[in-house]
């Protein structure tokens, strides 16, 4: 039995200041690499997610080009491969995550296990390599890609955490309501217990 981490978009994009900032974006960075530095051990696998979009098409409906953005399943263009607004936010220290996974590249995503690795390998893939059973979630949006992310895992058989603590939604109401999805699933949603 092995635990992983799975870190959710901390990307400059999803941060204060960023296309699609959301508030406490920059807190979730910092405190991901404390949580890190502080409990080397406590995780057999660091695995990261960033939005990874073209620039040269609307990715599959998913950036709006021709009306505004509905903020549900068309939004401002962000995490454009290559821009700074894809890169991690800087106070996510980089080098203490082990697999880096890359979603969207042309398609709507917003679930960790809509991307794959810079190997080529699923998350599914990565997780049964390393015999991984539980993961801990944290990261952007609560509402959106945390949401989407913990789910998932669920359905792929793993015993889901999402640290509360470590989270950061758009909105108050729609993020209180995925949690209370996630419980209902199966999910436990604490605050980091160390």
């Amino acid at each position: 039995m092995a635990r992983a981490l799975l870190i959710i978009d901390v990307q400059n994009d999803f941060t204060e200041g960023g296309a699609l900032g959301v508030d406490g974006g920059a807190a979730v960075a910092a405190g991901v690499t404390e949580l890190l530095r502080s409990h080397p051990d406590r995780y057999d696998l660091v695995i990261a997610s960033r939005d990874w979009h073209n620039d040269s098409d609307d990715n599959g409906g998913h950036f709006a080009q021709d009306a505004a953005p509905d903020y549900v399943t068309t939004w401002p263009v962000h995490c454009v491969s290559g821009t700074r607004g894809a890169e991690y936010h800087p106070a996510l220290d980089e080098s203490l995550i082990d697999v880096h996974i890359k979603k969207g590249q042309g398609v709507p995503a917003y679930s960790i296990y809509e991307g794959t690795a810079d190997d080529g390998r699923t998350l599914t893939r990565v997780l049964d390599d390393a015999a991984v059973t539980d993961v801990e979630v944290v990261g952007i949006a609560t509402d959106y890609c945390v949401r989407a992310s913990a789910l998932d895992a669920l359905g792929d058989g793993r015993g889901v955490t999402v640290l509360t603590d470590l989270i950061a939604g758009v909105a108050a109401e729609s993020s209180e309501r995925a949690l209370h999805e996630l419980r209902a699933a199966g999910a436990v949603v604490t605050p980091l217990v160390e």
